[in-house]
């Protein structure tokens, strides 16, 4: 994050001795362990870590894991069986279509042996049930795929569970105590990277652990060949591990800054944060400049209170402000904020379309035939035009006999049908974000 000064690690360690990281860290050297100390010159990653009640701070993580198992040679070469259980292997957990239209979401198991895969499918599917329980995910689920990878564990569990002895060597490495903080889950970089490449796409990656305990990590400056927005961890086993991935998708998706702020660190004096949830301004001068949240202020916002410049955010308790009291970017098991909603659906869109159809555009369609298009969000407004007018009898179906077009004119001469989907949705109010709220697809028709 843009905002960050003093180091992470020191942060997460005081804070550790304070509790449950609750109370406002004092500074003191980061604690060290033999047993969760990561190889000499790995690269290292700001993480974030997540406390039962809801708080949330900053660590470091390394890159690789002590605690990795050797890879297995079936992650490349095809299983024998094929049962959906082998190491590698794919499941679809929610198909919407067709992943250049989607956002594809992929989920790797870690600590699951193979006698677990099944488990590690029905863990992973309860972590998407808690996701899609938050909005803007419920209203917009269908844009979504999620994807399952199996990767088969040569011991079942996780490092650090239930206590700092523990240890387990898994597939991604994952390990509690990581930078010395109990609650903060860590993995192996690359495999991780390696299992998500054998999904049809990856746009976001959650690995699910084999594990009860609370804990969880985000991963928001990982560098991926494959192109996704970042990693989350979560505890497969634990009731309240999905809303970190919720969070986490915050950053990857909205492009949001963190709303908490540590006591003692002053007055930030930076220039204007690029992110939608931060600003240097007062609700009198964003309403005044036009900018920022200002479309939203005075308004009554999903996560409670109304939507105004509440001081104390992105690390900072004074100089910066956030646009309510307490959203899910400030602290777990609340709801996105209005200018936080309407950044995660400007997100979802980067990645998913609203408007898609089994017909690909490039084919010649004749009137004899019928054509059929799909609206994955509840409410989309569509328009049909015909050589540029709009066939006004038309608006709204998804389905068209195309003899019903009624065409004219000699039989070789092509003409052009478009569809337009149009998201109609008030949770977006910038004119500039609205814009890719709208859709087209066109196809040649002949008579």
């Amino acid at each position: 994050m843009h905002v960050r000064t003093r180091t992470a690690a020191a942060l997460l360690t005081a804070a550790l001795a304070t509790g449950l990281l609750g109370a406002a860290p004092a500074w003191s050297a980061p604690a060290t362990d033999d047993r969760s100390a990561p190889t000499a010159n790995t690269s290292r990653h700001q993480v974030e870590a997540f406390a039962e009640d809801g708080t949330i701070s900053h660590g470091t993580a390394p890159a690789a894991s002590p605690y990795l198992a050797a890879p297995s040679p079936a992650l490349t070469a095809p299983t024998a069986d094929g049962d959906g259980d082998g190491d590698g292997e794919v499941t679809a957990l929610v198909r919407n279509g067709d992943p250049a239209t989607k956002l594809d979401v992929v989920v790797i198991g870690d600590g699951y042996s193979a006698q677990e895969q099944g488990r590690f499918r029905t863990d992973a599917t309860e972590k998407w049930r808690e996701i899609t329980a938050v909005e803007p995910y419920a209203t917009y689920q269908r844009l979504f795929n999620v994807w399952a990878v199996n990767a088969v564990s040569p011991e079942s569990g996780v490092t650090g569970d239930p206590d700092r002895a523990t240890v387990r060597h898994t597939a991604l490495g994952s390990y509690f105590w990581c930078d010395g903080v109990e609650r903060l889950l860590c993995v192996d970089e690359k495999a991780v990277e390696r299992y998500a490449a054998k999904a049809p796409q990856a746009d976001l990656v959650i690995v699910v652990s084999n594990s009860t305990k609370y804990g969880g990590a985000g991963y928001n400056d990982v560098k991926s060949t494959l192109g996704y927005e970042g990693i989350a961890t979560v505890a497969g086993g634990n009731a309240k591990s999905g809303q970190i991935a919720v969070h986490e998708t915050g950053h990857s998706l909205g492009k949001l800054a963190d709303e908490y702020a540590y006591d003692g660190q002053g007055t930030y004096q930076g220039a204007e944060p690029p992110e939608a949830n931060l600003s240097t301004l007062t609700a009198d001068r964003m309403r005044a400049q036009g900018t920022k949240w200002s479309r939203w202020l005075g308004q009554a916002s999903p996560d409670g209170g109304t939507v105004g410049a509440y001081e104390g955010a992105g690390y900072y308790p004074t100089g910066l402000y956030r646009p309510t009291e307490n959203s899910i970017m400030r602290s777990l098991g609340r709801e996105f904020n209005l200018p936080g909603r309407e950044a995660m659906i400007a997100g979802f869109y980067r990645h998913a379309t609203p408007l898609t159809s089994p017909t690909p555009t490039g084919t010649r369609l004749t009137a004899a035939d019928r054509l059929a298009v799909d609206l994955p969000v509840p409410g989309t407004r569509l328009h049909w035009y015909l050589d540029g007018r709009e066939q006004t009898a038309l608006r709204g179906r998804t389905t068209l006999d195309l003899g019903a077009l009624h065409l004219t004119g000699p039989r070789s001469r092509p003409h052009l049908l478009t569809a337009v989907a149009t998201d109609p949705t008030p949770a977006v109010a910038d004119p500039a974000l609205r814009a890719e709220l709208t859709r087209s697809l066109s196809w040649s028709v002949t008579r």
